[in-house]
């Protein structure tokens, strides 16, 4: 009885080990700009990798705000094929950058999984106010 229990146990184990169902991997959680120009590259990517058994699909992503827009591919991703989820910040706000985009899908290890972009966008030196002239003063023609 004791064995019949132990195998049936087992068979259990392999059988809820294979069907797993789809898997989400990342090639990484954080995209890190460092310190970009002001109106520079503000474009990164993640890969999205289905390590799973059956077909992952990604229904939604979503910025936590309006100057982070991501873009993915709702097609079903076959077990073992990859996509990329493509992020777009809007590098004409200077200041530090720490955002996150939320992916959802119907992968059974992380059905919604948070992915983060930070850096920094330094003011460009054309972007620099200049000094305004003062009301009255005379500057002469240019010719």
């Amino acid at each position: 009885m004791k064995k019949l229990l132990f195998s049936l146990a087992f068979a259990g184990l392999v059988f809820s080990a294979q069907a797993q169902g789809p898997q989400l991997t990342l090639d990484k959680d954080v995209h890190d700009y460092g310190t970009i120009a002001q109106g520079g590259n503000g474009t990164c990517e993640f890969t999205v990798t289905n390590t799973g058994d059956q077909p992952l699909i990604i229904t939604n992503c979503k910025g936590s705000c309006g100057c982070t827009v991501p873009k993915c591919d709702t097609a079903p991703i076959a077990p073992g094929a990859s996509t990329v989820v493509t992020v777009k910040y809007d590098s004409n706000r200077v200041g530090p950058i720490n955002k996150s985009v939320t992916i959802t899908s119907n992968a059974v290890n992380a059905p919604t999984k948070i992915i983060r972009i930070k850096g920094e966008v330094k003011a460009s030196a054309s972007a620099t106010p200049t000094s305004p002239v003062k009301a009255g003063s005379t500057m002469a023609p240019v010719s």
